[in-house]
Order: C-alpha cells, then structure tokens, then sequence
C-alpha cells in the first residue's frame, strides 16, 4: 500500500518534532484497532493514548503521534506536537488542502450515517471515494477521517454530529464541503436546547464551511426549511435544493414493498425510476435527499439511481435477521444503534410493513430533556397503528411508554436489556418480526446479541 503520510509530511503538518524517517498508510486513534503500518495518534480524550504508544509500536504503527515521548519508546517512531488532538486536526486540515476531491459535508437529526454509507457506495461507481468510518461524526471523528483522506480521490463523504452549538461550526470548517446536506430536523439531543429552532440553527452552522460557490441541501416539508435555507444563503451558498414533499427532488410515484421500493422521482425537472434496497418511507424520503446532492455535483444521476438498488441496511441500523424460536425461526429487525422520536417511528412504519405478529423491545431514548416523559409516553399511538401485539420497555425513561400502553400490549419491562432476554424468547413464535430498538446508552445491542445466538 503507498504511503499516506511520510515523516516529513506529517512534520510539517503538525508543525512537530520527528526524529526518524518512516511512512505510514493510514492515521489510528486506537491501539486496538491499528492496521500494522498506520500511523498512532495518542489522544488524551476519555483515556490518555500515551499509555497505548508502545502497544501500538508493538503492533507494527508506522510511528505516533505524542505530546509527550513515553517512557521506553523509541524516539525516532514518534512525531512530537504540543496538543495531540490539535495534531490530529492539522493532519486532517494538510489532507483536505491536498485533495483535489469534491467533498460532502452531512448532518442532520436522523440518518447522517445511512445516507453517508449510501452516497459513498453510490459515488464509487463513478470514481474512487473515501468517506467516514463507522459514525465517525465528532471532534475526533471528523478530523480522523479527513486525515486518512488519500490525495487521489474523486470524492469524499463526511458525516458531522452534535450535542451542542457550536460543534458544526468547528467540523464543518475542517471538512469545508463542495455540497452541504442537511438530512432531517428532529427532537434529538433536546435537553441542550431550547425546542427544535434551536437545534435547526445548530445543524445550519454546516454551511459555514462551505467552499465559495458552495451548494446547499435541505428536507422540503420540514417546518424549519425557511430558517436552514436563510442560513444556507447567507453564508454565501450559490445554490440550494430541497428534497421531498414540493421540494426540487420529489416522489412521482412509489410502490411500498417488504425489503424495500420501487421509485419514480422528479429530480429538478427530470423523471428517474430506481429500486431501492432498503424498506421504509424515510428511506424513500432519505434517497431524494441523496439524488439531490448528486444534482448538486453535477454528477451521474442515472447511474447513482441505479446503486440505492442494491442498498441494505447496516447492522444495528435496521438489518433484518433470523433468528432460532421453539418451532422455527422469526426475523429480527437489529435497530439497535440508536433512536430518537423520528427514528423511532420510522422503525414502527417499517415493523408495521413486515410480516407476521408485531413485537417491539424499545429501549429508552436520552438527551431529550424535560420532554422526555412526554416524548416516551407519545409513542404509544404509533405502536398502536403499526399493529404491534406486543411491547417490551427497557431503561427508566421507557417507564412513561409502559404506563401509556395498554395491559394487554405490554410485555414487560426491564432496567437494562439483558433483562428481558428469556421474556423475548419465551413470547416469541416461529413467523414473527420483533423490532429491537433504543439510544446507544440503553444498550438494546446486548439484547440483539443474546437472541441471534441463539442460531441467528
């Protein structure tokens, strides 16, 4: 594999200190995780990475990055800054200064992930494409993977998140994208905020970064569209598309299937017919969004219409699995990585469209604030039109979904999700779908784990 960084390179990025020559093919914040050759950049985050330098340097990195030269390591492996994570920001700002790629900047309250994985996939077909890892979305994330941005790509994809004001403004001056998507505005982190305007300005901040003659996307049909779209003006942006219901990307026409759509879609004055691999109307809504931003960088529409056909959702993120049950199997909807109200629904829209007898194990959803009681309790309607049989509740907060529901439709309910595994196992019957789902923190993960075992 060719070189990423070589000594002098990354030296001159971090204005740092080096004592050796080496190259490295990628950049690690993890010891665990490294690839031999990668480059160790010790992080003092939740944990100080100069413990792991020499794991790391065991591992085979190609060198690390330190604040602070640890006792026993070679000196002549390590580039020396002043701030590790300011290190990891320059090598990230050096990446994007080099790169000729034309870049994608995504945020929004729900599906920032997904609609990166797809665009990425999509946009590989027509040229080399790196884009975030994993949900890569945060002060460290971001630069990270601007860092391990080669200088010969076509295009980049970046996912940016956020609990606060202010933290897009920062990411998204690092990313400095070409095209700006916003993906949806929804009661996510609410407890930071005052109501949803202020999450909208804090997800507007992503124009920011915008390159000169930037292009901005944004949702059509949300409340908060006038305010995204000033915002995206403002800031200088030559040009901004809206997706959805009236929007400049909008449905013609769509046949709703089990695994997935069949879509006819009006793309700025174009008609496009595609299949898309992933069932559920968000995702439908989710795919113009992604059509306009391929609109938006001029690029092949056709050809990108045609990827979204062999689009399948991710682990913990909607993944369909069967699972062993007394008598046979069910499928398993592995929802698990994180919720919010919107996401929550929109995994009820698709356990509604699915076979068999309706379960759901909801774990509870966090950063809501004082909505928090109201915004549990409140899912009771949509579990009810979904035709869900059966409920079970996970974490303090999905108290106030158990008290809404009526005795008959709830299951049962468990402080952490391990709790509830042979209650699920017990109700469950060959042919049902259960939708497991909840924030990251609930832990819904372990619950998906200990069922698929079973044989899944």
């Amino acid at each position: 594999m060719s070189a990423l960084w070589t000594a002098a390179e990354a030296a001159r990025a971090t204005a740092g200190t080096v004592g050796g020559d080496w190259h490295a093919t990628g950049v690690s914040i993890d010891s665990r995780t490294l690839a031999p050759g990668e480059l160790f950049v010790a992080l003092e985050d939740a944990r100080d990475g100069h413990d792991f330098v020499a794991d790391a340097l065991a591992r085979d990195a190609a060198a690390a990055v330190v604040a602070r030269v640890p006792e026993g390591v070679d000196p002549t492996c390590l580039v020396v800054v002043d701030d590790t994570q300011k290190g990891l920001e320059a090598l990230g700002a050096a990446a994007r200064g080099r790169s000729g790629a034309r870049v994608v900047g995504i945020t929004g309250s729900v599906g920032k992930t997904g609609a990166k994985t797809a665009l990425a996939r999509g946009l590989a077909r027509q040229g080399a494409t790196h884009a975030s890892a994993k949900s890569h979305n945060n002060h460290w994330g971001v630069p990270l993977s601007l860092a391990n941005l080669p200088p010969d790509v076509a295009f980049g994809v970046f996912e940016m998140g956020m609990n606060h004001a202010g933290e897009i403004r920062r990411l998204t001056r690092q990313v400095r994208p070409e095209v700006a998507l916003v993906t949806a505005i929804a009661p996510a982190h609410l407890e930071n905020f005052d109501d949803e305007s202020g999450i909208a300005r804090a997800k507007a901040e992503i124009f920011e970064g915008l390159e000169a003659g930037g292009r901005a996307v944004v949702p059509a049909d949300s409340p908060h569209t006038p305010l995204l779209a000033s915002a995206a003006r403002a800031c200088g942006c030559s040009r901004v598309l809206s997706f959805g219901a009236g929007g400049d990307v909008d449905v013609v026409s769509v046949t709703a299937e089990p695994d997935g759509s069949s879509v006819e879609a009006s793309v700025v004055g174009r008609r496009l017919r595609y299949r898309l691999g992933v069932p559920g109307a968000h995702w439908v809504t989710n795919s113009l969004g992604l059509l306009a931003v391929v609109a938006a960088l001029d690029a092949d529409l056709e050809d990108f219409a045609a990827s979204l056909a062999s689009l399948r959702a991710e682990p913990g993120r909607g993944r369909a699995r069967t699972i062993a049950v007394a008598g046979g199997t069910a499928t398993l909807l592995d929802d698990a990585y994180n919720a919010n109200p919107a996401s929550m629904r929109a995994a009820l829209d698709v356990l509604a469209a699915s076979s068999g007898r309706k379960l759901a194990a909801l774990g509870a959803m966090k950063e809501l604030g004082p909505t928090t009681a109201a915004l549990h309790a409140d899912l009771a309607q949509p579990i009810a039109t979904a035709g869900v049989e059966r409920v079970f509740t996970v974490g303090a907060e999905m108290t106030a979904l158990a008290e809404a529901l009526p005795a008959h439709r709830h299951a049962g309910h468990g402080e952490v999700a391990t709790d509830l595994v042979e209650r699920v196992r017990a109700e469950l019957r060959p042919g049902d779908t259960l939708l497991v789902k909840g924030s990251l923190a609930a832990g819904m993960g372990a619950l998906v784990t200990a069922l698929v075992g079973e044989g899944g």
